[in-house]
């Protein structure tokens, strides 16, 4: 966890080329808007230092990592958000027609259902049937990525999510 004081240009300006180059680097862009992106990642570091993990900065998060893990950035709504929309509901991530200048970024419906409803997914996931397959098969939450073996891998090797954003699919 990173200490409230260390909320400075600096650590902003760090965090920001780090989320910058592995968004890159797993075919996402960041917001363009350069000011406006590094706000977002100000908000991401105030989070962390809040509550221990990168809460979204434009949602009002719990406390509780459990119950906030499909709003931690990259958050599980990212990628249909940017597939509808061009962007993502804080706007830190972008389409590539947003990077290009060919479309603007405008505003976009909360795509996160409220609370009760999420409590009621989460039951129904933890209850699903298994399969005969001899393996479980572990989804990742932000971006979809799929895989077959004991336990899900400690990072997702698209997004970069960490093994707590894996749900067992089947």
């Amino acid at each position: 966890m990173i200490n409230d004081k260390e909320i400075s240009a600096e650590n902003i300006d760090t965090l920001f080329k780090k989320l910058k180059r592995e968004a890159e680097a797993s075919g996402y862009h960041l917001n363009p808007d350069n000011e406006f992106t590094k706000e977002l990642v100000s908000g991401l570091i105030t989070n962390e230092n809040r509550y221990g993990y990168r809460a979204c900065p434009c949602r009002l998060a719990s406390g509780i990592k459990e119950e906030d893990l499909d709003i931690v950035c990259p958050c599980d709504y990212r990628d249909p958000d940017v597939s509808a929309y061009d962007t993502c509901y804080c706007g830190l991530y972008v389409s590539q027609a947003v990077v290009d200048e060919k479309t603007k970024i405008g505003k976009i419906p909360e795509r996160r259902p409220p609370e009760a409803e999420r409590k009621k997914i989460e039951t129904t996931i933890r209850t699903r049937h298994t399969s005969s397959l001899s393996l479980p098969v572990w989804r990742c939450r932000v971006c979809g990525y799929l895989c077959a073996r004991d336990a899900p891998p400690e990072v997702c090797p698209i997004c970069k999510a960490k093994k707590e954003r894996f749900e067992r699919f089947v």
